[in-house]
């Protein structure tokens, strides 16, 4: 935002909201209240990250797997078809492996 105040000047700009008073950068008051909501606003994101990663690195030592589920392996889809062709329902076939509901259904020949 200071980065857009800045250029806005140098082209001897500003902006103003018709709404909110303090909010001219064409004014000195108004830069200081800009100045200081960006430090807030950077102050706040620094704080955000920091919990962040506090919180990915404390639920990784929970054992926690961030990203793309994995594919299920060879096993798990016969298993599923050998279930499925038993009498289970896909969706329990699947719950029961801990694999999507979509697996067995697309495992299971047309």
């Amino acid at each position: 935002m200071l980065d857009i105040a800045d250029k806005l000047r140098a082209t001897d700009a500003g902006s103003r909201s018709l709404h909110e008073p303090w909010a001219d950068t064409t004014l000195p008051a108004g830069r200081m209240v800009l100045t200081i909501f960006a430090g807030i606003a950077e102050f706040e994101r620094e704080l955000i990250r920091e919990r962040t990663g506090s919180g990915r690195i404390a639920a990784k030592a929970q054992g926690v797997r961030f990203g793309r589920p994995s594919k299920p392996t060879a096993e798990q889809i016969t298993l599923a078809q050998r279930l499925v062709a038993e009498g289970k329902s896909a969706r329990a076939a699947a719950s029961m492996l801990g694999i999507h509901p979509a697996t067995p259904y697309r495992a299971i020949p047309d």
